[in-house]
């Protein structure tokens, strides 16, 4: 997996104070993407262990509220497999903070109805999130006054009780 950048303090991609990730890598090429250059899954840098550890030391401070992870698109498979272990590791050592994704992928037509069933990494890796933004950036939906997402089509979710349901939960602190 590539990443394209890693910004230490983010205030935009989330509640409070966040690191984000943004992966490299996405397919679905919407229309006036933000980060069009990260659809390539080669572009930015390799992932490694040692950028692992520089995102985990990042995250230490008490004012950082948590992980946002962005793309590129974080759901491709190749990145959920790249992006499990970290994720496994930030649940192990700061459980109080909060991850965030943010993907393109529908929750309930893509990542309930195909990752899931067909997807051992997709298991194990969504359960670990508390918010899931989905939907694709859809131009003509376009809406700066929404807080956490870019177009009115886009939904931000509560994970664990999305799971729980089924269904796409949001998150009520943010409809």
């Amino acid at each position: 997996m590539n990443y394209a950048v890693i910004k230490p303090t983010d205030v935009a991609n989330g509640p409070g104070v966040r690191v984000s990730l943004f992966v490299s890598g996405c397919t679905h090429h919407c229309k006036s993407c933000f980060n069009a250059e990260a659809w390539d899954f080669s572009y930015g840098q390799k992932f490694t262990k040692e950028t692992e550890e520089e995102i985990l030391r990042l995250l230490s401070p008490e004012y950082i509220e948590g992980l946002t992870l962005l793309g590129g698109e974080p759901l491709e498979p190749v990145n959920q497999e790249g992006l499990l272990p970290l994720i496994k590791e930030v649940r192990a050592r700061f459980p109080e903070k909060t991850i965030w994704c943010f993907t393109g992928y529908d929750f309930e037509k893509d990542v309930l109805g195909n990752m899931f069933p067909s997807s051992s990494v997709t298991q194990e890796l969504v359960p670990l999130f508390d918010v899931i933004v989905d939907g694709r950036f859809v131009e003509e939906k376009r809406n700066l006054r929404l807080k956490f997402r870019g177009s009115e089509n886009q939904r931000i979710l509560d994970v664990k009780r999305s799971l729980k349901k089924g269904e796409a939960v949001w998150c009520e602190e943010f409809r």
